[in-house]
């Protein structure tokens, strides 16, 4: 069944497409009431959510489909020791499509093996976020027009912001995109994103800690909240957390029609006085994430109507001596998942972990 893990998974052409359909979501509601009736969505939320839960349902809701699932860990078999498999194979009894959030990285790609339904990675971990690159998609393009030819701040947590690291993947197919890294040495960007995408697609990108030094160059502003649920040792998230707070005089070293972007929520990352600048766009994200999971969830049960398959990886398993070392990843804790490496550097010989992408070691 096809689902959607990560981002490179949708081609340029079924991204333009999404937005297409996205588009005409906004313009024309009325023809999407009844597009997913006798549909339903199960929202597995493993982790707290606001904003991509109830844009899940929401989405549903408004395509004319019912939605059922939990929101805590607690609240499901999960808290008596219920495996990823297990409750995906339970749910896939009782709906048409999954949408699934998880603090183990590598659990949606576990439960779209096993659900017999498609199932979208609502965020895994410090992994990555698909569908809020969706979102941010949207909204890049309806106030630029363009992806290619584009200057773009990543500021604040890129070690572990899931969403960071999946918009990165997406625009690297894009032409003529350079980034600007802004972040403490303790959250820079990790190496398998630097190795796994912008090494491979020879992207131009710079490591910088000042924001308003980098400002002035971008057409793009992404902002991120120090995480303190990824940190293990609190007294590191204290000394980061205000590292970067983006306030309405330091915007007078951007240009005028930078957009300034967010994933939510912020904390204290930027203040609320930016709220009311014209180049503020994230609580337009946060809509147009409503309606990029409207335009994905027709996909994805039209593909599943239409018989379309997952493309298989190529792995090798436990018996090459390969391990993965990622605490977070969904195999340090459910111990009868078989291990699964593949190759993605042949000349340096590297493999890294089918379910996080951490580099395996023997």
């Amino acid at each position: 069944m096809r689902s959607l893990i990560d981002i490179a998974e949708l081609s340029l052409k079924e991204l333009d497409e999404l937005i297409r359909v996205a588009e005409d979501i906004i313009a024309h509601p009325d023809r999407y009431a009844g597009k997913c009736a006798g549909k339903k969505l199960a929202t597995l939320f493993f982790e707290p959510s606001t904003r991509t839960r109830l844009s899940f349902e929401a989405a549903m809701l408004e395509l004319g489909g019912s939605v059922l699932g939990f929101s805590e860990a607690n609240s499901s078999s999960a808290a008596k020791g219920e495996s990823v498999a297990d409750t995906a194979r339970t749910v896939g009894c009782y709906a048409d499509i999954i949408a699934m959030r998880h603090p183990r990285e590598g659990a949606p790609l576990v439960a779209s093996r096993h659900a017999g339904v498609p199932v979208i990675n609502a965020g895994d971990g410090g992994h990555c976020h698909p569908t809020q690159t969706l979102a941010d998609l949207l909204t890049i393009y309806r106030h630029k027009g363009r992806f290619d030819n584009l200057t773009v701040g990543f500021c604040g947590d890129l070690k572990y912001g899931r969403t960071v690291h999946s918009l990165i993947a997406a625009l690297s197919r894009y032409k003529n995109v350079k980034l600007v890294l802004i972040s403490p040495p303790e959250l820079r960007l990790p190496g398998n994103v630097k190795w796994n995408v912008l090494e491979r697609c020879s992207m131009a990108y710079e490591e910088v800690d000042s924001l308003e030094e980098a400002m002035p160059e971008l057409d793009l502003l992404y902002m991120t909240r120090v995480q303190r649920e990824r940190f293990d040792d609190p007294a590191e998230y204290e000394r980061l957390k205000d590292r970067y707070i983006l306030t309405a005089d330091k915007l007078k070293y951007a240009g005028e029609d930078m957009c300034i972007l967010h994933p939510l929520p912020r904390v204290n990352e930027i203040s609320v006085a930016v709220d009311k600048d014209p180049r503020a766009c994230y609580f337009e994200q946060v809509l147009n994430g409503k309606y990029m999971r409207m335009a994905l969830i027709l996909k994805l049960l039209e593909d599943a109507k239409n018989g379309v398959c997952a493309e298989e990886d190529v792995t090798i398993g436990a018996e090459s001596g390969l391990r993965c070392c990622n605490p977070r990843c969904i195999t340090a804790v459910e111990q009868e998942l078989e291990p699964e490496f593949h190759l993605t550097d042949a000349e340096a010989g590297v493999y890294r972990c089918v379910y996080c992408e951490q580099r395996a070691v023997r």
